[in-house]
């Protein structure tokens, strides 16, 4: 492979810049600007000089071997003082030595999973860490990083192994008496890895809604008060305010961390029967969004009905509370009465629902999954029928061992590759 080299760390000024530079010629470009190749793994400081012995910095120095480091190639990194002067003349000298070239976006990470540093999925948690926002988010990426995924479904994958041998060491022995029945062993194995899959398909919604983000719509009739409920749950004025009906025409967003869920609230148009064609654009994008939101908040008046039906876990409470003597379940976004205990109440019903997320976080994991559960059914419905079926039902049980590699980047990896690392910044 060709050596590559990157700036690390954000662009522009910094107390200190990290320039990454790894494969077979690392340690030969490490030479000529620091003079000497420190000890791996020991940070060393050194004077980094230009091909004409012109000083550039004082620099830590620190290098891997190719079996301890990220890429799983030779690798050094330069921490220099971070100007852009400093950052801008190593990379210019870097430039100038043969057989280096400047690092694509994401090309240290795709290095590490070619050179089976990590698995595919471990890249996926790693694009996740590198764009997490919230603590529940962190924690979930470091989950898939730390290879959690990948060790599950090596659990599974050595399962299905099992039970595909004894199905064609009874097919190899066809002709032979076998002395012992292997359908109850492969119906076990099968069976337990077909659970624990439906099981973490289920999981993978929640799993999705914790990377992106929960949506919890505000809903009701015009003028009921969702905007300033909005605005008073945000602590700003995202939306506008006003006495007149049909204010709101779109869908206003307002990201929020609660208890490290990220959380994005949602003030739609004001649900009535009008003839603003404008407006009525606006109901209609309120419905639908109010329809897929994972939480909805109704305002009501008077004793109204919800003008949707409301699901589990959906609240309904009294609007402008403030106007009302002894509310129940009143709120008032203008006062601020009611305002905390709904954040904690949608806290609550959000943080139980993130409590079930699986470890499988993407449609990509979901599919390779779902594939898997459709081969161990066909396994599943031949293996009783003995003799005759097993060679088909061995078939089925490798498709399902194929699914599971897809699912951790042993196979089928390269249309899903570029768009992986698409989302990864230079130097990572």
């Amino acid at each position: 492979m060709e050596t590559i080299y990157a700036l690390s760390t954000a662009q522009g000024k910094a107390g200190v810049a990290v320039i990454r530079v790894s494969g077979p010629r690392a340690f030969a470009a490490c030479a000529v600007l620091a003079g000497d190749v420190p000890e791996p793994r020991k940070a060393s400081l050194r004077v980094l000089k230009a091909l004409d012995g012109l000083q550039l910095d004082e620099a830590l120095v620190l290098t891997f071997a190719k079996d301890r480091s990220f890429t799983g190639e030779e690798t050094v990194e330069f921490q220099v003082h971070g100007s852009t002067a400093v950052v801008a003349s190593v990379l210019d000298v870097l430039s100038g030595l043969d057989d280096l070239r400047p690092a694509d976006p994401g090309e240290f990470t795709r290095r590490a999973l070619e050179n089976g540093r990590m698995d595919l999925a471990q890249v996926e948690g790693l694009a996740d860490l590198i764009e997490a926002e919230t603590e529940a988010q962190r924690r979930q990426a470091l989950r898939v990083l730390s290879g959690d995924l990948g060790a599950r479904a090596d659990s599974w994958r050595q399962k299905l192994i099992r039970a595909a041998a004894l199905l064609e060491a009874t097919i190899d022995f066809a002709d032979e008496e076998v002395p012992v029945d292997v359908s109850p062993e492969v119906t076990e194995l099968a069976t337990s890895v077909i659970d624990d899959l439906r099981q973490e398909i289920q999981r993978v919604g929640t799993a999705e809604r914790i990377r992106s983000g929960f949506e919890v719509a505000i809903v009701g009739a015009p003028n009921v008060g969702k905007s300033t409920l909005l605005n008073a749950l945000a602590g700003r004025d995202a939306a506008i305010t006003s006495e007149y009906a049909g204010t709101t025409r779109d869908v206003i967003e307002v990201r929020m961390d609660l208890a490290g869920l990220p959380v994005t609230l949602l003030d739609t148009a004001g649900l009535r029967e009008t003839d603003d064609a404008v407006e009525t654009i606006g109901i209609d994008r309120a419905r639908k969004r109010a329809v897929l939101a994972d939480l909805r908040v109704f305002l009501v008046e008077g004793g109204a009905a919800p003008d949707l039906t409301p699901e589990a876990d959906d609240l309904v409470l009294q609007a402008k509370a403030d106007l009302v003597e002894n509310p129940e379940n009143g709120i008032s976004g203008k006062t601020g009465a009611g305002v905390s205990q709904l954040i904690n109440r949608i806290t609550e019903i959000l943080s139980k629902r993130a409590a079930n997320a699986g470890l499988a976080t993407r449609a990509r994991h979901k599919q390779a999954m779902e594939r898997g559960v459709a081969a161990l059914d066909n396994a599943l419905t031949l293996i009783p029928m003995g003799e005759d079926s097993a060679d088909i039902a061995a078939e089925e049980l490798r498709s399902a061992i194929r699914a599971l590699d897809s699912l951790v980047g042993r196979i089928d990896i390269e249309n899903v590759l570029d768009e992986i690392f698409a989302s990864f910044c230079l130097g990572k």
